[in-house]
C-alpha cells in the first residue's frame, strides 16, 4: 500500500501541470468541476474508501464525457492531465483487487467549422452505418438502430423477456428493465445499455462489432429518437427505411359540465387500472398496440382504431368488448369480466361524452385514480392507508419480520433501525416542518399532508438500496442518503440514519424531502421536478452556509448538469439522469423563489393549493409557460 501511495503522489506530480489552452467560463468550471471530482476519488483511494474511491471515479467519467459534448477542443486538450490522472487511479484500484469498469479514453473533437466554411464530408450511404468520422451525422432508429438490436439482442430482449428486460418495441426500450431506465438521450456513457455492452456481459453470445457500437452511442448522444411511424410497433417490422417523423393525431378531451353521474378519475379509471395492467397499462409491448396509461392513449384507440365513441356506448368498441360482442371477451388473461353493473358504469360514463374530470389528459391513469380515490377519504383514512402499505413495502426489504413503528403528529415512522433511531428521526422530522410550513400552509397534524406521510428509516446503505429496486424498481445515485415519494396515495421519505449520526446530520437530510413531500401533496399534477427542486432550493438555505470552494463545486455541477440538458422538452419528460435533473431543479427554483419573482412563486404554491392544475397555476403566476421559463433559464444559465 505505502508503494502504490508513493506512486500514486507521483503520477500526480507528473500530471499536475494544465494546459495553457484559451476556455471559456462554461469550459473552466467544467475542468473544474473535474478536477474536485478527481481529488475526492485520489483522497478516498488514499484513505482506503475504496468503493467510494471508485464511484467518483465514475462520476469523473461521466463528467469528461458530458463536458466534451458541448466542449471544445482545447477543452479536450485542458482535459488530458484529468484524463491520464483517471487512467492512474484506475490502475491503483485494480491492483488493490476492486472491481473497477472500463475507462475509455474519448477521441478529441474537430474544432469548430466556421459559419459559412464549405463543408467536405462525402453524402452518407442509404442505410449504412455512420463513419467513425462522422460521429455526430444523425442515425435513424429504424435505419441503423433496431437492425442491430433485432440481430444481437432478438432472442434475448426483443421476442423474449429475459432479466425482466423486454425491447419488442421503441417504447419498451425507452421504459427500460425493473431495474431502471437503461437509455438516457444525450448521454451514451451514463446509459446502461451501452455500459453493458462495453462491460462484455451482453450480448452472451457473441459481441457488437466497433462500428455496431459507434452507431448506438451516436444515436443516444444525438437525443435517442424515434423515426419510424408507431413506436408500439414490433422493431422486426420497424427494421425498414427511415420514415418521416410520427405526428401523432391531437386528442381532444372535453371538460364535464357538472351534470355527469359517473366520474372518470373517481370510477372508470380504477376499472381500468384494475383489470387491464400488464396488457394494456404499464405493458412491456401493448396488446393490439392499444395503450392505456393515460386519458389521451385512451381516447386514441390501437390497432383497430378508436375504442370509444363520446356519447354512444353501443358503437364503443371498448363496451363490445367488455360484453364479448366482438373477438375475445376483455379482460382476458384469466383476470374476471367485468359486472353488468361494472359495464353499465362505463357506458355511462361514455354515454355522458366520456369526460375528463382529472388534472390531464396526460397524468398517468393509475396516479389519477389513487388522487381521486384520496380527494374523497377521509385524512385518517388515507393515514391507514399509507401505514398499510408502508407495512406491505417494508416486507420486500425484511421478508418474514416483523418491524417497529413510531407515530408523530404528521408522520408514521418505521424500516429496519432500531426503535430509538426512529424515535429520533420521528423528533428531528417534527422540527423541521417548519421549513415545509414556511412554503405550504396548511391544516395540523395527519391534515398537513391529507393524511400521515410515512418515513422509512434505514441504519444500512444495503437496506436504502434494495427498499428502492424492490419498490421504486430503479438504482439510486451513490451519493443519495435520503428521498421522497408520491404516487398518488403513498406519501414518504426513505433516510439512511444510525446511532452513530449526530442530531444536527439527520435533522437536515430530512429537511428537502419533508419539504419535497408538501409540495407535491398540494395538487394534483405537481411535476416532480418542482417538487424536488423545491426542497433542494430550502435545504440549501436551512443548513450550514457553505464555503466559497463548496459553492464553487456546486456551481461546477450545476453547469455540468445543465451541459447534458439538450432541451426544456428533455428535461420535462424526464429524460436527464437523477443527479443531473435534481441539480437543475433545484437550480430552476432557485431562479423563481430569488427576489422580485418570489411573489410569482407563492403566488404559484397557492393557486395549486387552492386545487388548480400546474400548468395553468404556472401561467396565472409567472405569465408564461414553464417550458418557456426553463428555456429562458437555460439560456440566461449558458449564457448562450
Amino acid at each position: 500500500m505505502r508503494f502504490l501511495t508513493a506512486l500514486f503522489a507521483f503520477s500526480l506530480i507528473c500530471f499536475s501541470a494544465t494546459n495553457a489552452a484559451e476556455l471559456n467560463s462554461r469550459e473552466k468550471q467544467i475542468v473544474s468541476a473535474i478536477e474536485s471530482t478527481i481529488n475526492r476519488a485520489q483522497s478516498e483511494y488514499q484513505s482506503q474508501k475504496l468503493d467510494a474511491s471508485v464511484n467518483s471515479l465514475k462520476r469523473a467519467i461521466e463528467q469528461i464525457q458530458v463536458g466534451l459534448k458541448v466542449g471544445s477542443a482545447d477543452l479536450f486538450d485542458s482535459l488530458e492531465p484529468q484524463m491520464k490522472r483517471i487512467t492512474t487511479i484506475h490502475a491503483m484500484l485494480e491492483l488493490e483487487g476492486v472491481s473497477v469498469p472500463p475507462f475509455h479514453r474519448p477521441e478529441r473533437p474537430s474544432p469548430k467549422v466556421p459559419e459559412g466554411a464549405a463543408m467536405t464530408e462525402k453524402p452518407a450511404v442509404p442505410g449504412a452505418p455512420p463513419s467513425k468520422e462522422s460521429f455526430f451525422a444523425t442515425v435513424g432508429f429504424s435505419t441503423h438502430v433496431a437492425p442491430i438490436l433485432v440481430g444481437k439482442c432478438g432472442r434475448c430482449h426483443v421476442t423474449g423477456n429475459k432479466g425482466d428486460f423486454n425491447m419488442a418495441n421503441y417504447n419498451a426500450l425507452m421504459k427500460g428493465s425493473k431495474a431502471g431506465v437503461v437509455i438516457f438521450p444525450g448521454d451514451a456513457n451514463g446509459s446502461a445499455l451501452i455500459e453493458e455492452i462495453e462491460s462484455g456481459a451482453m450480448p452472451p453470445n457473441g459481441s457488437l462489432t466497433p462500428q455496431e457500437l459507434i452507431t448506438l452511442k451516436t444515436w443516444i448522444n444525438t437525443g435517442a429518437k424515434f423515426d419510424g411511424a408507431d413506436p408500439n410497433a414490433t422493431l422486426t417490422s420497424a427494421v425498414a427505411p427511415a420514415a418521416a417523423p410520427m405526428q401523432e393525431a391531437a386528442v381532444e378531451t372535453k371538460a364535464p359540465t357538472g351534470k355527469e353521474t359517473v366520474s372518470f378519475a373517481g370510477d372508470i379509471a380504477p376499472l381500468l387500472v384494475g383489470s387491464c395492467k400488464g396488457c394494456h397499462i404499464e405493458a412491456m409491448q401493448a396488446r393490439g398496440g392499444l395503450t392505456l396509461d393515460n386519458f389521451a392513449r385512451l381516447l386514441r384507440g390501437g390497432d383497430s382504431g378508436a375504442i370509444i365513441v363520446p356519447g354512444n356506448a353501443e358503437e364503443s368498441l371498448l363496451v363490445k368488448k367488455l360484453k364479448g360482442l366482438v373477438g375475445d371477451r376483455m379482460p382476458a388473461g384469466g383476470k374476471p369480466a367485468f359486472t353488468d353493473q361494472q359495464i353499465q358504469l362505463v357506458s355511462t360514463w361514455i354515454n355522458e361524452g366520456a369526460v375528463l374530470d382529472g388534472a390531464s389528459k396526460d397524468q398517468p391513469i393509475e396516479i389519477m385514480s389513487k388522487l381521486a380515490w384520496m380527494s374523497r377519504a377521509s385524512s385518517s383514512d388515507v393515514s391507514a392507508k399509507r401505514a398499510e402499505n408502508a407495512v406491505a413495502n417494508l416486507k420486500f426489504v425484511r421478508p418474514g419480520g416483523e418491524a417497529s413503528s413510531v407515530t408523530t403528529p404528521h408522520f408514521y415512522i418505521t424500516g429496519t433501525a432500531p426503535k430509538a433511531t426512529m424515535e429520533l428521526v420521528g423528533k428531528k422530522a417534527e422540527e423541521q416542518m417548519k421549513w415545509a410550513k414556511s412554503i405550504v400552509e396548511a391544516g395540523e397534524g395527519e391534515e398537513y399532508f391529507r393524511g400521515r406521510a410515512t418515513i422509512f428509516v434505514m441504519p444500512r446503505r444495503y437496506d436504502y438500496n434494495e427498499f428502492a429496486k424492490m419498490i421504486e424498481r430503479r438504482d439510486l445515485p451513490a451519493n443519495w442518503n435520503s428521498h421522497w415519494m408520491f404516487d398518488g396515495i403513498s406519501a414518504y421519505v426513505a433516510v439512511i440514519a444510525t446511532d452513530r449520526d449526530t442530531d444536527e446530520e439527520i435533522g437536515q437530510s430530512l429537511v428537502a424531502p419533508i419539504v419535497s413531500l408538501a409540495v407535491a401533496t398540494r395538487g394534483m399534477d405537481v411535476p416532480r421536478w418542482f417538487s424536488e427542486g423545491v426542497g433542494a432550493s430550502v435545504a440549501a438555505s436551512s443548513g450550514k452556509k457553505i464555503d466559497r470552494n463548496q459553492k464553487k463545486q456546486r456551481d461546477a455541477e450545476i453547469y455540468t448538469a445543465v451541459a447534458a440538458m439538450t432541451d426544456a422538452k428533455q428535461f420535462l419528460d424526464q429524460k436527464l439522469k437523477p443527479e443531473y435533473a435534481d441539480r437543475i431543479s433545484a437550480a430552476i427554483v432557485d431562479s423563481m423563489m430569488d427576489g422580485s419573482r418570489r411573489s410569482n412563486f407563492n403566488a404559484l404554491i397557492r393557486n395549486i393549493s387552492d386545487g388548480l392544475a400546474f400548468e395553468p397555476a404556472f401561467q396565472t403566476a409567472f405569465k408564461t409557460t414553464p417550458m418557456a421559463y426553463i428555456t429562458t433559464w437555460k439560456k440566461w444559465a449558458t449564457g448562450n
